[in-house]
Formats: structure tokens, C-alpha cells, sequence
């Protein structure tokens, strides 16, 4: 029998799929042999494609708690923002962490050393020098640059791997580092939600999603709209097989997008992996 949830979900896929089709029907592609529409006809098709994205928007946001089904209650979740990252966004994707019955264990601000690709040696450099001060077995030991930094990150936000007095200690040095910081005395969390900001290379966006899905239960990847096309760094990451352990998420810039990526965190405790949002290769949303 198909669940409320299920037929729910597919109805905001579908939502999800008109409001593309409307986009592609009613935007520049159907001015391909007919120079002469008139203004007005152009003018009201775009009404209709607002429409429909606002429509699709307040349906998500409508059903969320009956889709969420208090699917995060009892778990925590920490959210890591890479840097240029909107800052109403974290907010609003913490909101629906909320109303999922969840608690955002704390939120972790990267700073652009982690991810500028001048800083490699200094990164690596760093990321050698916390693994032999933890110890075999913490992080892989033939781990490259990003991945061993990854790892150490979700070490430090994620897991129970380390005593809290080891986690710690990396929290500082990625502090002191200027790497990462982090929330006073915020504990860890099972789950990660990594939101995307400005452009960062693909490579290095690879080696921390995997390092961070080494080490966490589950990993979100969340990224706007413009993220998952051409170059964007959803359709990088996506494209990276060491990072299919992450589950991406595109759209976060709207309603539709965060509901999409809070229900990517529920599954994540289960399933790891997957492609999602109106780019996502595995559906608009997650059914399971």
C-alpha cells in the first residue's frame, strides 16, 4: 500500500516536473519560430512560470511536517558551511532540520583556506601533522590532501570515533589553523549537511565530501539552484565516484529545495548516497 508520505513525495515531484516543463515550454525555447509573438502572450507565460515555481514552493512547505513524519526526532545534525555560503539559507535549511524533530547540534564555519588551492601545502601540511598526533587508525594513512583533511573535519563535527578531549583538540588546531571554526562546547553529531557557497574546485570538493562521509553516518551536500548546471559544484560533485557515499541535493535557494534536502538527512541514517532536486539523477526526492 502505498504510505501518505509516498503520494505525497511523488505529488511534489510532479510539481516539481511541471514547474521544469513550464520553464523549458514557456521561457526561450518557445521562441524558436515565432518572432512575432506578441509582448503580451511572452509577459503572461512568464506569470505562468512564476506561478508554478511559487506554487510548487507552497506545496513543499504546506506538506513538509506530514512528509518529515518527525522522521529526525532524537537525532542531531551538524551543519558545515563552506565559504560563501548564504547565510539565510544555513538558516532556513536549520529551520526544517527543526521541524523535522531534529536539533542542529551546531554549525561549523569554513573558512577559504580549507578550500583555496594556494593553501594546499599548509593544508596538508596541518592534516599530517593532527594524524600523527592521533594516531593509527584515526585517519587512512594513504589518504591524499583533502580526503585525510575531510576525514579529520568529520572527526572533529561528527561520530564518536575520538574522545571528546581528541576531537577537541582537532577543533582547535583547525581553529588556530584557520581552517574551521567551530561552535563553543557544541557536541557531535551522526549526520552532516554540507552547504555549498561560492565556486571551489572539483577535486578539492571531492576529497572533503569523502573524508566526511568516511567518518559521519550520513553526508548532504546542498547546493542553490545554479549549482548542478555546467560547471556548478553539485554537477562536479556528482560527477566524482569517491564522493558517492554523500547524497547531493540541489534548490536549497528555495522551499522546495530545503524540504528536498531535509528529507536526503532522514534518509541518510539508512541510506547513504543519491542524487537529488530538479538536477538530481535519482529523483526530485527522496522516497526512502
Amino acid at each position: 500500500m502505498i504510505s501518505f508520505r509516498q503520494h505525497v513525495v511523488s505529488l511534489v515531484a510532479v510539481f516539481l516536473a511541471l514547474a521544469v516543463g513550464v520553464v523549458l515550454g514557456g521561457g526561450p525555447l518557445s521562441d524558436l519560430g515565432r518572432d512575432d509573438q506578441p509582448a503580451a502572450a511572452t509577459t503572461r507565460q512568464q506569470d505562468e512560470v512564476r506561478q508554478t515555481a511559487s506554487y510548487g514552493d507552497a506545496f513543499a512547505t504546506a506538506a513538509a511536517g506530514r512528509l518529515y513524519a518527525n522522521g529526525l526526532d532524537g537525532k542531531a545534525v551538524s551543519i558545515l558551511v563552506l565559504p560563501g555560503a548564504d547565510a539565510d539559507t544555513v538558516s532556513a535549511l536549520g529551520a526544517e532540520v527543526e521541524s523535522a524533530g531534529g536539533t542542529v547540534a551546531g554549525t561549523y564555519d569554513a573558512h577559504p583556506t580549507l578550500t583555496d588551492p594556494s593553501e594546499k601545502s599548509l593544508v596538508d601540511t596541518l592534516g599530517s601533522q593532527l594524524a600523527q598526533q592521533l594516531g593509527s587508525g584515526a585517519v587512512s594513512q594513504d589518504a591524499s590532501t583533502y580526503v585525510r583533511i575531510g576525514q579529520l573535519v568529520g572527526l572533529a563535527v561528527s561520530g564518536d570515533e575520538l574522545p571528546g578531549s581528541d576531537a577537541a583538540s582537532v577543533r582547535q588546531s583547525l581553529d588556530g589553523a584557520d581552517v574551521l571554526t567551530s561552535p563553543q562546547g557544541a557536541p557531535r553529531a551522526p549526520a552532516v549537511l554540507v552547504v555549498l557557497g561560492r565556486s571551489t574546485d572539483p577535486a578539492i570538493l571531492a576529497g572533503l565530501v569523502s573524508g566526511l562521509a568516511d567518518k559521519a553516518t550520513g553526508v548532504v551536500v546542498a547546493g542553490d539552484t545554479t549549482s548542478a548546471t555546467g560547471s556548478g559544484d553539485l554537477a562536479g560533485l556528482r560527477g566524482e565516484p569517491s564522493a558517492a557515499q554523500a547524497a547531493t541535493v540541489d534548490g536549497v535557494d528555495t522551499p522546495l529545495g530545503r524540504v528536498t534536502a531535509t528529507l536526503a538527512l532522514i534518509r541518510s541514517f539508512t541510506v547513504q548516497g543519491g542524487s537529488f532536486g530538479a538536477s538530481g539523477s535519482d529523483g526530485a526526492v527522496p522516497l526512502t
